[in-house]
């Protein structure tokens, strides 16, 4: 019997389960590796620090969600992969042999700044972001426009004093107006194109020739590969994260799939791209264990944008388009519930939900 190891409970994995649960794979075992029993859904992340939905609506049983689709589930961490011997092996020294792996375990925060790793909190794990921030004050974010205005605005509408380091951006110029504006609105002190330098006991932001003193320094800026990729085996890119081919498959080992932000697919690493990756693994794990073709993903480089403003209030982009408004929340909010929904067994299969760009 063949055994299909599943390491992380990311948006693509969450999507494989939920399918497996309703149509399951005969004849296979199948392990599914993650820290946590229930695991914070990220869209959902800045409405919970907002106060706009309690914690556990916000969490997915993912041990649930793998007895419901016949797998086992192993609460734990993947510390290194020999590709070439199929072993994964976890903190705890247990080591997993695997016949077909799938890997959606996510980055981490680059912490590259002097004094990163030292003095700020990275927003992943999200649960151990939520636990830091029952008393909200003095907070500092160092992060992209689109990674940090959400939680700015959410620390804000706490009644926190919160001031958002945003280096630069890539978002179109009417997109990024609107959020500057929300921003302004909602009295975050926004600092654009400025560079957080390095971050001293405190914790003190440093910022060119500026020196301010911050109760927390939130860090939420991009994506960096886990370090045990680099020993892996596996074909990396440039930045350390798996290639993958047009089946979501390693180009140096066929029998790894890589989703999600731990893959290099030649598009913005976000939850919405990572579902899509989890309905082409879903049918290409089924075509592995049956020796049939591979069906190809297509990069999307056009994602639906959602960006929630603290109070219930949104701003959503596609491309050229964008809005905002009430309406756009609750858009947002009926879409996010029918995800958690449709990961409880409770609905059929949605359409590609939202989150930010990461």
């Amino acid at each position: 019997m063949k055994h299909v190891l599943l390491v992380g409970a990311g948006h693509a994995h969450a999507w494989l389960l939920a399918a497996l649960a309703q149509t399951p794979i005969r004849g296979v075992r199948i392990t599914l590796v993650s820290p946590y029993p229930r695991q914070i859904y990220s869209a959902m992340l800045p409405g919970v620090i907002a106060g706009h939905y309690r914690r556990s609506e916000a969490e997915f049983d993912v041990a649930g969600l793998a007895e419901r689709a016949y797998a086992g589930f192993l609460p734990g961490e993947v510390v290194r992969l020999d590709a070439d011997r199929r072993v994964a092996t976890l903190a705890d020294g247990r080591s997993l042999a695997y016949d077909i792996a799938s890997l959606n375990a996510g980055s981490r925060t680059d912490l590259s700044v002097p004094g990163a790793a030292e003095f700020a909190l990275p927003v992943k794990p999200f649960e151990r972001l939520l636990e830091r921030l029952r008393v909200i004050s003095r907070v500092a974010i160092a992060g992209g426009l689109a990674s940090g205005a959400e939680l700015a605005m959410a620390l804000a509408y706490r009644g926190g004093a919160i001031t958002l380091y945003s280096e630069a951006t890539a978002l179109p110029p009417r997109l990024t107006e609107r959020i500057e504006r929300a921003l302004r609105k909602r009295r975050v002190d926004y600092r654009p194109g400025m560079r957080i330098d390095a971050l001293e006991p405190g914790p003190v932001v440093v910022a060119a020739r500026a020196r301010q003193q911050f109760d927390l320094v939130l860090w939420a800026t991009g994506a960096a590969p886990l370090p045990w990729l680099a020993n892996s085996g596996l074909a990396l890119d440039e930045r350390g994260f798996v290639q993958v081919d047009q089946g979501l498959r390693s180009t140096s080992h066929p029998e790894v799939f890589a989703v999600g932000d731990c893959a290099a697919i030649g598009e913005a690493k976000s939850g919405v791209h990572a579902v899509r990756h989890g309905r082409v693994l879903e049918q290409n794990l089924r075509n592995l264990l049956l020796g049939w073709p591979m069906q190809q993903y297509a990069p999307q480089p056009r994602a639906l944008f959602i960006l929630t403003c603290g109070r219930r209030y949104a701003i959503a982009a596609r491309g050229n388009w964008s809005s905002e408004g009430f309406s756009v929340w609750w858009w947002k909010n009926w879409i996010d519930r029918r995800w958690m929904a449709y990961l409880a067994g409770k609905k059929k299969a949605p359409s590609v939900g939202t989150e930010k760009k990461r």
